[in-house]
């Protein structure tokens, strides 16, 4: 037999049969793969910790025909805070549907797992506004798949007076007051904002989410990230409208 030792985080599960599951795992060196866990619904089974949905966990896996099997797995990180809100769980969910739809099976993306890994992290332990750090995920998710937005000035003529930039979903970037008609559905952008923006799409990984905005500028940037997103994606995420109910 041979087995394979991995890192990765269950992103989706179904139950099958009376004890046992399917989870799908985004894994650090095997991107998205698909493993059965056979009795990891008993109570005491040993895989029922690490199985969870949102466990991050050391596998032992076991290549079969059509999947892989789990013989082990270690917990490295539950995220058991997460479930314990509603919004917490709703946001987490909104990340976890995008990273299904994008990660691909067997191909290793190991800066979109740092990403997600550490968005859960803020959400599930930090004081960070819960929408900052989903607009923070969605916007560098769409940065290293390839579609950052251009933020050095303005698209069109270089313009980098950033008190009189707004943000263009057709030219994907900031433009300047003199190019607006670019695209007249473009949003104006606070100097806040578009300093915000900036740091989202340069800044590293390791503080990407170390800086405060006001309310108002959150606002302005949660709405260009959720229709960037949209236009970059060709999907309408709706779980984060739920928020708006509660």
């Amino acid at each position: 037999m041979s087995y394979i030792k991995t890192t990765g985080i269950v992103i989706k599960e179904v139950h099958t049969g009376e004890a046992d599951k399917i989870v799908t795992l985004f894994t650090r060196n095997m991107g998205r793969i698909t493993g059965s866990a056979k009795g990891a619904r008993r109570p005491r089974s040993r895989l029922i910790a690490g199985t969870q949905l949102l466990c991050y966990s050391d596998f032992v896996l076991f290549k079969g025909k059509e999947m892989y099997s789990i013989n082990s797995c270690d917990v490295i990180e539950p995220f058991y805070d997460i479930r314990n809100s509603v919004e917490k769980l709703t946001c987490a969910a909104h990340m976890t549907d995008i990273i299904n739809d994008i990660v691909q099976e067997n191909q290793p993306a190991i800066e979109l797992l740092k990403l997600f890994l550490n968005s859960l992290y803020m959400i599930s332990n930090s004081k960070r506004p819960i929408l900052q750090v989903i607009t923070v995920f969605e916007i560098k998710l769409l940065s290293i798949l390839g579609y950052a937005p251009w933020v050095n000035g303005c698209v069109n003529c270089g313009n980098n007076e950033i008190d009189n930039m707004s943000f263009s979903f057709i030219k994907c970037g900031f433009v300047c007051k003199n190019c607006t008609a670019i695209d007249k559905s473009s949003i104006k952008l606070s100097e806040g904002a578009v300093k915000a923006i900036y740091y989202i799409v340069l800044s590293n990984m390791t503080n990407i989410f170390n800086f405060e905005v006001s309310h108002e500028v959150l606002n302005e940037i949660r709405r260009v990230s959720k229709i960037y997103l949209k236009k970059q994606l060709e999907k309408d995420y709706k779980k984060m409208d739920f928020l708006k109910h509660l």
